[in-house]
C-alpha cells in the first residue's frame, strides 16, 4: 500500500508543527527521543516528548483502513523516508533541543519499535545499505594485509 501525497503531506506538516514547538532560542531543551505513535485502528498518529507532552496529531485515513499484519514496519518506511526527507532539507538544523536525539517508532504501550532517526553533529546510524558488501571488503582487506 502506498501513501496518497495528500496524506504524505499532512504527515509531514503535522512533524514539523511537532518540532516547531522547539523553536531555535538562546536556550537549548534536553529531549533525547521525540516518539511517534501510530495507531492502525484509528489511523491517528501522535507525537510525544520524553515527558509523554502531546506535540501534535494528526489522523492518516489510509492507515485505518490498511489491513495488513506488517503495519509497524510499512509505517516506519514511510516515517523513516519522510524524516531523512525533512533532515536534507535542513528543517532539524534550527531546533532548539540538545544534540543527539533520536526520533522513534512506539507502539501503543509506547514501547520502542524501532529508532527512525538519530539527530547528532558527530553521529551516523549503521543500516543495512551501509553494511552492504562491508564481509567481502573486509575479507580482502584482510587477505592483502596477510599476504605482504
Amino acid at each position: 500500500m502506498k501513501l496518497s501525497q495528500s496524506s504524505l503531506s499532512l504527515l509531514e506538516s503535522t512533524i514539523k508543527k511537532a518540532v516547531g514547538k522547539y523553536p531555535c532560542s538562546c536556550e537549548q531543551t534536553i529531549v533525547t527521543d521525540i516518539h511517534l505513535q501510530p495507531n492502525q485502528n484509528s489511523g491517528e498518529l501522535c507525537i510525544f516528548d520524553d515527558e509523554d507532552t502531546e506535540l501534535a496529531n494528526v489522523v492518516i485515513e489510509e492507515w485505518a483502513a490498511y489491513e495488513g499484519d506488517d503495519f509497524y514496519e510499512y509505517v516506519e518506511r514511510i516515517l523513516s523516508t519522510l524524516l531523512n526527507n525533512i533532515k536534507s532539507e535542513a528543517n532539524f538544523d534550527k531546533l532548539a533541543i540538545l544534540k543527539p536525539y533520536s526520533f522513534v517508532l512506539v507502539d501503543d504501550e509506547k514501547e520502542t519499535l524501532a529508532e527512525l532517526l538519530l539527530i547528532d553533529d558527530d553521529t551516523l546510524l549503521v543500516n543495512d545499505e551501509l553494511l552492504k558488501g562491508l564481509d567481502e571488503e573486509l575479507d580482502a582487506f584482510l587477505k592483502d594485509l596477510l599476504a605482504d
